[in-house]
């Protein structure tokens, strides 16, 4: 799994577990549908801190409550280079 994707299932996840689609969490955090798609279909491979910190508020959680999970802190950036 590369980095990017670590936020796409981290979103997704969040969303099914909360009952919501990602149109909704759109709404929700006042990010453009067309964004968010993007992050979620992996066009978007870094999204910025103030996007994601937007997710996260609409999830009721703070940034770090938000980035703090199993896939992102055990991530290794050496085993993934070719990504730079």
């Amino acid at each position: 799994m590369d980095y990017s994707e670590l936020y796409v299932n981290r979103i997704l996840t969040l969303c099914k577990q909360r009952g919501i689609t990602v149109n909704k969490l759109a709404t929700m955090s006042g990010i453009n549908q067309s964004t968010l798609d993007n992050i979620v279909r992996g066009l978007t491979k870094d999204p910025r801190a103030k996007t994601l910190h937007k997710i996260a508020i609409a999830f009721n959680m703070t940034l770090a409550e938000f980035l703090d999970f199993d896939e992102l802190n055990n991530f290794s950036f050496e085993d993934n280079d070719d990504e730079e």
